[in-house]
């Protein structure tokens, strides 16, 4: 049992882990500093998001104030659109950015953008392999449980919970796009729209930038997690 504790594939959650950090050091870090700049339109980010929603033909999705910082998202089922304390009355290019990305994600939802179907879909199956998947693989490692396949073979419960953890990694793989073409959507609304002058619309750039930083960053942490899993378990059937 303890093998499977300190192992040398331990190193795969370190680097994820720290990909992870930095990513959240450098969105925080880059927000900071955008959200001192204050957009020369004058509007909050619930303004530039109801204008937004309201130029791109989008009349049924509300705006809310949501508690937190970087809270903001979506919600397709509710078509409510959730900004943060930091986003919702503030004036700064960063909370616009912030808000415009949200926006992005109503349009996708409007449109139909199938990522985003396929993500939402998946939301059900990527909770249950992110709550099972682990516990599955651990149980199966440690106590050597499996079954018996009708036609002859043997299928183990590690091998169970990997695929069951695999859920978890699609919805990370799939939210890539989803997060990437929801900023494109906000950079090119703000200045179609008038909302923002072309080189605010370049800090928005770098402020959406620097927040997929931390989806790439979750989606890499969750295949090296992956990966280490397969590792041990492999391990494992050669042991036996």
């Amino acid at each position: 049992m303890f093998r499977y504790y300190y192992d040398p594939t331990y190193l795969l959650v370190i680097i994820g882990a720290v990909l992870c950090m930095w990513a959240s050091a450098r969105v925080n870090s880059t927000y900071r500093k955008y959200s001192r700049v204050r957009a020369r339109g004058g509007l909050t980010g619930a303004e530039a998001a109801q204008r937004i929603l309201q130029m791109s033909g989008i009349n049924n999705v509300q705006i809310q104030h949501i508690a937190g910082e970087l809270t903001d998202h979506y919600d397709p089922s509710k078509k409510i659109l959730r900004l943060s304390d930091t986003v919702y009355d503030s004036r700064s290019v960063a909370a616009i950015g912030v808000a415009a990305h949200e926006c992005g994600h109503a349009l996708q939802h409007k449109e139909g953008y199938i990522p985003m179907k396929i993500r939402s879909a998946l939301v059900p199956a990527a909770n249950i392999g992110s709550r099972l998947g682990l516990p599955l693989v651990i149980l199966g490692l440690v106590l050597g449980i499996g079954f018996e396949l009708p036609g002859g073979g043997y299928f183990s419960l590690a091998q169970i919970g990997i695929w069951v953890f695999t859920l978890a990694v699609a919805f990370q793989v799939v939210t890539l796009p989803v997060e990437f073409n929801a900023s494109r959507r906000a950079l090119r609304m703000l200045g179609d729209y008038g909302i923002m002058n072309e080189d605010e619309v370049d800090d928005c750039k770098h402020v959406l930038g620097a927040a997929a930083l931390t989806y790439v960053a979750a989606a890499a942490s969750s295949i090296l997690q992956l990966l280490r899993l397969v590792l041990l378990a492999g391990n494992r059937r050669r042991d036996d």
